[in-house]
């Protein structure tokens, strides 16, 4: 399905009836990536998943997005969409974006529940090393735009060599941004899914979040990475039935 949101293309998919679920995806990994969780929640649910601008089917952003940015437009699809009370399921980046919005003051739906699945948030801490590469990048940048360029395809990320311009300063603008001191704003009951060897976002961060959030309960998949709920969907769908139910 597809809808206008400020002008600009946005697909998502809307499937099922019941209560509803709005499940935000990570980056670069648009709503079909999350087939295992649509498909097994919308026989019960009305699960909405949109593709978030910028990925997927969706339209990038004409300036680079902020976390904000994305929790705005998260509130206008919501409307767009006629979502009331959405229990909130994050991954990834998604769950930087739910933790941003949980602490926005006035919300205009309700939300019951979220669950943050191996989500971001937590700056990671630095070495010297990472440091020195990242302003010799940014000196090459203004001298020898050539050298950096070629320092960029190296070292940097593949989410950031494969971004667009825009998209990655719309990843720079959010990574630089640590989100910890807003885990204690969360005031809904909160259910943590985390891969324990999971090295994008690690288990550490989601001992963090646990401890931070009140009342938050955190469920350790052994042996799975960042996509932990593909990783053992088995495992993960029970706790998803026991929490959404």
């Amino acid at each position: 399905m597809e809808i206008q949101i400020d002008g600009r293309r946005v697909r998502y998919i809307d499937e099922g009836s019941g209560p509803e679920v709005l499940l935000l995806h990570g980056w670069a990994a648009p709503a079909q990536t999350y087939r295992l969780i649509i498909d097994h929640l919308s026989p019960r649910c009305r699960v909405v998943a949109p593709d978030l601008p910028g990925f997927g089917g969706s339209q990038e952003p004409a300036v680079p997005f902020s976390v904000d940015d994305y929790v705005d437009f998260v509130l206008k699809f919501s409307d767009a969409v006629g979502l009331k009370s959405p229990l909130l399921i994050g991954h990834s980046y998604g769950g930087r974006i739910i933790i941003k919005m949980m602490n926005r003051p006035r919300l205009p739906f309700t939300v019951p529940k979220i669950i943050l699945m191996d989500a971001a948030g937590i700056k990671p801490k630095r070495s010297l090393g990472y440091y020195i590469k990242v302003y010799s990048y940014k000196a090459a940048r203004r001298i020898l735009p050539m050298l950096a360029e070629r320092m960029r395809r190296k070292t940097g990320s593949a989410d950031y060599r494969n971004a667009s311009p825009v998209m990655r300063r719309t990843m720079v603008l959010s990574v630089n941004e640590n989100l910890t001191p807003l885990l204690s704003g969360i005031k809904v009951p909160t259910l943590l899914i985390w891969g324990e060897n999971d090295t994008a976002t690690p288990l550490s961060d989601g001992q963090t979040m646990e401890r931070l959030i009140p009342g938050a309960g955190l469920v350790v998949l052994r042996g799975a990475g960042h996509f932990s709920f593909a990783d053992h969907w088995g495992q993960c769908s029970r706790v998803l039935d026991s929490f959404v139910n």
